[in-house]
């Protein structure tokens, strides 16, 4: 095991992330069947979600503890700490998503209605936005950063570029949605919705995937994990909250290709900038 541990730490840390996480979905599917009712993914999905969110950061509390210690988790909390940035940095953590979200949606209203977002057709709008912002930042951002950020990201570092780092992240950070995304598609008779489940699938690789890649570039400029935070509670603050759009199917498909078309361009954009140039030294 300890050979195991040294020798194929991230793959470990992968390995108990899923555990963890899907670990309360299986739970709660054993009484519920695969995918469940839409009234039972409504009532249990709080419990469901609590092992799921909390999955990769105790992965990564537990390798961090095998691996490095007491010196490793006080590197951590240095990261979690270290907000002195460029305003560059900042402008791109808070602004890419929404930016590419809004022209996205923007570009599709010239030719439906249907892409009128969540907030301009709510009545409550407070509501909204809050409870975006608050599942973005403590679920998204800062639950699952800890454990993405927080040990995967450097320890790839210490082998591969920006590029494939964030490329072997964002698959399996993919992966990791896919039991959730299938597990709430079910209609009132727990039979597949397709419609539901088939563009929640694809963004989750044609989306994420890129999104790792930007996420895993503004810590690789800024050694911070208040990028990587930022940036993963605007994606779904934004796009599952705020600029969310009431529709399934082939409207939210065209949608999630638009933003993934997006979210692609603006890596190439940066790449071909140079600014995925590695680092000498990542820890």
């Amino acid at each position: 095991m300890r050979e195991y541990i040294k020798n194929s730490p991230v793959t470990l840390f992968f390995i108990l992330t899923f555990i963890i996480s899907w670990s309360g979905i299986l739970i709660v599917a054993y009484q519920t069947g695969i995918p469940a009712t839409t009234k039972q993914f409504d009532k249990l999905l709080p419990i469901a979600m609590i092992p799921y969110l909390l999955g990769p950061s105790i992965a990564g509390f537990i390798m961090i503890g095998l691996t490095k210690g007491k010196k490793g988790f006080s590197g951590l909390f240095k990261k979690l700490l270290k907000w002195r940035l460029g305003s560059s940095i900042y402008l791109i953590a808070i602004f890419i998503i929404p930016v590419l979200s809004f022209i996205s949606l923007f570009i599709l209203y010239q030719f439906s209605e249907v892409y009128i977002p969540d907030i301009v057709t709510t009545n409550d709008k407070t509501t909204l936005i809050l409870s975006g912002l608050i599942y973005g930042i403590i679920g998204g951002g800062l639950l699952e950063e800890l454990g993405w950020s927080g040990y995967a990201t450097p320890k790839l570092r210490e082998k591969y570029g920006v590029l494939k780092t964030g490329l072997i992240i964002g698959v399996f950070w993919g992966a990791w949605h896919f039991l959730p995304v299938f597990w709430g598609s079910g209609d009132s008779s727990g039979n597949l919705v397709l419609p539901k489940f088939l563009p929640g699938l694809f963004f989750h690789y044609a989306g994420l995937i890129p999104a790792r890649i930007l996420i895993v570039w503004l810590y690789d400029r800024s050694l911070s994990l208040i990028p990587p935070i930022i940036v993963h509670a605007t994606l779904t603050a934004f796009t599952f909250f705020i600029f969310n759009i009431s529709q399934v199917g082939v409207s939210l498909f065209i949608y999630y290709v638009l933003l993934a078309i997006g979210f692609w361009v603006f890596v190439a954009l940066v790449k071909s900038k140079s600014l995925l140039k590695p680092r000498k030294i990542i820890k």
